[in-house]
């Protein structure tokens, strides 16, 4: 069913940043040029520079123009966009900013008429948060009557436990719960939503969706790219922090909860909420048997030569962060246990490519006696980016008089079936704030889990800040990732 459209107005924090500039302009726009945007609509941007209604307009089309999806038809279509567009300068740790923001708000609710919608987006580094959050509360603009109000949190929520439950603290202090919307861009993807389609619109798959069919599933998120100049922020996060604490355990979940009761917001976050309580929590003691670490040093990716990890602007020259991590997890429940999730990220890696592969047990008995060396088991890889889609590899016989078997993959890509570029990440979430649907969003509770599963590694790490294993970019990760997962009998799927 179509949402009804309600007029809204969205304040944006870090409006000269490079996330609106590159992400949340250009979806804007996007959500308004395939007329998905409801209208009326005000967008307030704020930050420390000095900027007026007009300068600010300008330096949008440029963000526009550069990283838009879809273009500028003409000047008359931009001017209605523009003319929606305002900018008041301020520090955001200035209570003295949030009297102003009150005020051009209730000027345009005034003028237009209708409820009073508004949603603050927090594009600032995370230090900013706390100060932000309790401002909002201050001037009375965590609540409005005749409307509502909701808050757009960007990841890291948090670094540690710890400081993820005082972020908790402090936004459910001022905002009630579900006013907050933690965006995890990742979880925008078109082929991301996918996996719950696939798996609970298709009658075939659930059945086999289990430890009795199921002997591994693997997720791999690989980067070409090293830290591009961000090598003071990756110092202090590092690849299980960056990756594995939230895109990758997100992942983890849509894979292997149970079905929702309804494709709701409660009820999906349930479910995912079930499976981190079901995985089993890492014994501090065994650290070594289920995560990994490297550090990428001098290579070649594409055939350009690349400097190590620890020669990059903005890192130490003894770092002992991580930019390859890998985990082993298991979930302790009735439909998985037994069966080991491995999940591997890293930064100048082979190739670029985000995917899950679950691959399914062998066969109980083979009749083929006569070329048993070529049934492989079956294989489901649901990759993410590029190239989304989806493929199954099953066993066929080759054609000739002898019995040859090999593996055949039957492939489905977006792009070749719809045509139609998707829309971006940002575009979608976006969106379902605007109409209060948090079904992609993270809860609090789910973030703290996730941090609490994490933290007998990051301190591990942290405490033995030894000699890191190191791998050559452009390589597929250390010698060490092979051993890791080969002690189950296993070796890791390279796409």
């Amino acid at each position: 069913m179509p949402y009804a459209d309600e007029p809204f107005s969205l304040v944006i924090f870090g409006a000269s940043g490079d996330l609106t500039h590159r992400k949340l302009m250009p979806a804007l726009w996007s959500l308004y040029a395939a007329r998905t945007l409801p209208e009326p609509f005000a967008i307030i941007g704020t930050a420390r520079s000095e900027m007026s209604d007009e300068a600010y307009r300008t330096r949008a089309r440029e963000s526009v123009t550069r990283f838009a999806r879809l273009k500028i038809p003409s000047q008359h279509v931009w001017d209605r966009f523009a003319g929606s567009l305002y900018y008041v300068p301020g520090d955001p740790t200035s209570p003295e900013l949030y009297g102003r923001l009150k005020q051009r708000l209730e000027q345009i609710e005034t003028a237009r008429g209708g409820p009073r919608n508004r949603l603050f987006y927090c594009a600032t580094p995370p230090s900013l948060y706390d100060d932000i959050v309790a401002n909002l509360g201050a001037a009375g603009l965590a609540r409005v009557e005749g409307g509502w109000t909701r808050i757009i949190v960007e990841k890291p929520f948090g670094r540690d436990l710890e400081s993820a439950r005082a972020l908790n603290r402090q936004i459910t202090g001022v905002f009630a719960e579900e006013q907050v919307y933690r965006i995890d861009h990742y979880l925008g993807k078109e082929t991301v939503q996918n996996i719950l389609v696939f798996r609970f619109a298709n009658g075939i798959f659930e059945p086999v969706w289990n430890r009795n069919h199921v002997a591994e599933v693997q997720i791999t998120v690989a980067e070409t790219i090293g830290v591009e100049g961000r090598g003071s922020y990756y110092e202090e996060s590092g690849a299980l922090r960056d990756m594995v604490q939230n895109h990758m355990l997100q992942l983890l979940c849509l894979i292997a909860m149970e079905p929702p009761v309804t494709f709701d917001a409660g009820p999906v976050r349930d479910e995912k909420n079930k499976v981190m309580h079901a995985i089993r929590p890492i014994d501090p003691a065994k650290v070594d048997e289920v995560a990994l670490r490297a550090q990428y040093g001098p290579g070649y990716v594409d055939g350009r030569p690349v400097p190590g990890y620890r020669q990059e602007k903005g890192v130490k020259p003894d770092s002992t962060t991580e930019t390859f991590a890998a985990l082993r997890l298991e979930i302790d429940s009735w439909r998985w246990a037994g069966v080991p999730f491995y999940l591997r990220t890293g930064k100048r890696l082979a190739k670029r490519v985000s995917e899950i592969a679950i691959r399914f047990r062998r066969t109980p008995h083979m009749i083929f006696r006569r070329d048993p060396a070529g049934v492989e088991p079956n294989l489901l890889a649901i990759r993410i980016q590029p190239d989304e889609g989806i493929s199954l590899t099953v066993v066929a016989k080759e054609p000739g008089p002898d019995l040859k078997l090999a593996p055949v993959t039957l492939d489905f890509k977006y792009g070749e079936v719809f045509g139609a570029e998707p829309p971006e990440a940002y575009e979608r979430l976006l969106l379902d704030a605007i109409h209060g649907d948090a079904t992609l969003y993270a809860r609090g509770d789910w973030v703290e889990q996730a941090w609490a599963l994490l933290e007998p590694v990051l301190e591990a790490w942290s405490r033995t800040p030894a000699a890191l294993p190191t791998y050559e970019a452009g390589s597929w990760g250390p010698p060490e990732a092979d051993a890791f997962i080969a002690r189950d009998g296993g070796a890791w799927r390279q796409p």
